[in-house]
């Protein structure tokens, strides 16, 4: 996750041809993390049928199309395109990164380029986009995870909530003669726990299992930043995580944040939350167990 980059100035730039248009109002909210999008494009050939999807949301996000014919039967313009306009874009210096909306390698040396002139690069793409092109970003989301984040936010039929909580009702009612030997001042506890009590989270999707390799990126991370004792400050482990691998996500292994999964990971890792100077704020540190 971006951290202390909500100012940044952002080009959105996407590829209408590599990417599906259904969760853009996803990946406009996952852009929204690291910074404000002051310039937003769409590259396609606006003639064709298949670019037809688009247009019904370029409004509602207010992205600018750009007309990009096919010149070449099979062969993707918009690319050509795309990448003049991130180069006229760097040079205006009014931008602090870029965030390329593609799943196609083509962009590959484009990310490299704007890196090497300070800027930052998000990349959004499919699962089946090219390592190449993910390596060459700051930090790269797949569009499946957002998807998954969206179905699980999804909220359960309303009638079938106010059945849900009828049932418990009727139950505590043929129990209530009992409860009245229970003090008053315990009851109203008990109450105000249940009320306060936060529903749970339906669990978003894992698109990959947490396997020896990703195992191996977060030890060998720990290590590395842990103290005398072996000790690490999460923030900084999953920054240094990004940065050795732009593509790693939590949301990847099904876990909304990186304390979550490595909590579920108690059998090598042990997490321990400290107080900070900050009243009622913790902060969270990790240490491989056995190292």
């Amino acid at each position: 996750m971006a951290q202390n980059t909500k100012e940044l100035r952002l080009a959105v730039l996407i590829d209408a041809d590599n990417v599906p248009y259904a969760n853009i109002k996803g990946m406009m909210e996952e852009i929204a993390k690291y910074g404000t999008p002051t310039t937003k494009r769409i590259y396609a050939d606006w003639t064709r049928p298949n670019a037809s999807g688009w247009k019904n949301v370029l409004a509602e996000h207010a992205i600018t199309p750009v007309q990009q014919y096919a010149y070449t039967y099979g062969k993707n313009s918009s690319d050509s395109a795309l990448i003049i306009d991130a180069m006229d874009l760097l040079y205006s210096d009014k931008l602090d990164g870029f965030c390329i909306v593609s799943s196609d390698s083509d962009f590959t040396r484009l990310a490299v380029r704007l890196r090497e002139s300070g800027m930052k690069v998000i990349g959004i793409g499919e699962k089946k986009t090219p390592n190449a092109f993910i390596a060459a970003c700051d930090r790269f989301i797949f569009i499946e995870v957002l998807e998954g984040a969206k179905k699980s936010r999804n909220r359960p039929d309303p009638k079938d909530g106010r059945k849900s909580k009828n049932k418990p009702e009727t139950a505590e009612k043929s129990v209530a003669a009992p409860s009245a030997e229970i003090p008053e001042t315990v009851a109203r506890e008990t109450e105000q726990k249940t009320k306060q009590k936060a529903p749970e989270k339906a669990p978003q999707k894992a698109l990959n299992k947490i396997d020896n390799e990703t195992i191996e990126l977060i030890e060998s991370t720990i290590e590395a930043l842990g103290d005398d004792d072996g000790w690490a400050f999460l923030g900084d482990v999953g920054s240094l995580i990004s940065r050795k691998k732009p593509e790693f996500d939590p949301r990847n292994y099904g876990f909304g944040k990186l304390t979550p999964m490595l909590k579920s990971m108690n059998d090598i890792i042990e997490t321990d939350e400290r107080e900070s100077d900050k009243k009622g704020i913790k902060h969270v540190f990790v240490r491989m167990r056995f190292s």
